[in-house]
């Protein structure tokens, strides 16, 4: 059955605000070519665009010749606000964007160990401040990577031993206090996301990322779509029992898994064992200073680097293993620091530890990842509302 009139003009504004966002501006011809539509279909969808005060006039064509020149159309980015939230366990990271992403504020708080109540109303201020440092523009959605568990049935960040109270109440305080969309997802699922839109994962679909900072995780992307498992769990590589560790993991507590061999606190351990000696503090895990100082040459460099791809090769193996993903990201802080130089470490290793060929890379975006990954989210939120048909 053949759509109606006005289902077909909103399939057609779709693809044609879809196309402004990722190749724009565009020219009314250049629509039609690739769009496919015909010239006068195309000149009532820019009319009906304009008038929806979704798309406008940013410039001209062919201003150093002779003759009229064609108009360029692009998305109103200024009639929204987006926001992206990376909650660690010691701080909060906010960027605000407008809806082609374009940064326009960005803030971070550090919170204390003991603050609860005050790191949530620290936290919401810090939003609102930065919000109107970016703008006028109302504030559309909000996303918010976190560590933990999300319920994969209600979206709601589940209780996580070890993290602290105050992120489930900040979540919990966002969602009822803003006029905007809130949503929440796991740190390093988001970090995919972003490697995958805009990173070093571009260009393929199925990819395990494994995340490398304070504490370790992995997300789990196939066939274009993060797979977060029957609980929300799928990726918590920290509870993954391996070889070389004091014990096995328990149902509440990740020590004598790969956490005991791959998060910060161990590997400065390790670290301190090559005479490199970085302490873990700050926002920047001590590890990644670490993995910054031995490629720098800074006491037995080749030995810390070579016994920490080792460390690595093991959990990316098991994850290998059991989902042949092909790709393999090392991100994080110290994925990050490591760069090139350590992800070809520990593809050697792979490869000699199991049949599949399994490619390793450095993640593009370190730290940010995150709260890119987050405004990400945000900003798809907000266009399928915004530029949804009838909207």
């Amino acid at each position: 059955m053949p759509a109606s009139p006005s289902t077909a003009r909103a399939i057609n504004d779709r693809l044609a605000l879809r196309l402004l966002q990722q190749d724009g501006p565009l020219t009314a011809t250049q629509l039609k070519t690739l769009t496919g539509l015909s010239r006068p279909t195309v000149a009532d969808l820019v009319e009906r665009l304009q008038g929806a005060g979704l798309i406008h006039v940013v410039g001209e064509t062919g201003a150093d010749r002779r003759g009229p020149n064609a108009r360029l159309y692009g998305i109103v980015a200024d009639r929204a606000l987006l926001a992206g939230l990376d909650v660690r366990t010691d701080s909060v990271a906010v960027v605000i964007a407008d809806l082609l992403g374009a940064t326009l504020a960005e803030a971070t708080l550090p919170v204390g160990e003991t603050e609860g109540d005050d790191a949530v109303e620290r936290a919401v201020a810090l939003l609102a401040a930065t919000v109107r440092n970016a703008g006028s523009a109302p504030l559309h959605s909000v996303g918010i990577g976190a560590p933990g568990l999300i319920d994969p049935v209600t979206g709601e960040l589940r209780d996580s031993s070890g993290l602290p109270s105050w992120h489930r109440s900040l979540v919990r305080a966002l969602q009822e206090r803003l006029p905007a969309t809130v949503l929440v997802d796991n740190e390093t699922n988001l970090a995919a996301v972003a490697e995958h839109r805009v990173g070093a994962a571009r260009g393929h679909d199925t990819f395990v990322l494994i995340w490398l900072g304070h504490g370790v995780g992995a997300a789990v992307m196939l066939d274009g779509k993060v797979r977060r498992g029957a609980s929300g769990g799928a990726g918590e590589l920290g509870f993954l029992p391996v070889p070389g560790t004091a014990g096995t993991p328990s149902a509440v507590n990740c020590d004598g898994g790969f956490h005991s061999l791959a998060s910060s606190a161990p590997l400065c351990e390790l670290a301190a064992r090559y005479g490199i000696a970085v302490a873990d503090e700050g926002q920047e895990p001590g590890a990644a200073a670490a993995v910054r100082a031995a490629l720098a040459g800074e006491g037995d460099g080749e030995g810390f680097l070579a016994a920490l791809a080792d460390r690595i090769a093991l959990g990316a193996a098991a994850v290998a293993s059991v989902l042949d993903p092909g790709l393999v990201l090392l991100s994080g802080e110290v994925g990050h620091a490591g760069g090139d130089a350590l992800a070809a470490r520990v593809e050697e290793r792979l490869a000699a530890m199991s049949p599949l060929r399994t490619e390793v890379r450095a993640g593009l975006l370190g730290g940010t990842a995150v709260r890119r990954g987050a405004l990400l989210a945000a900003r798809d939120a907000a266009q399928e509302a915004i530029f949804a048909p009838g909207a």
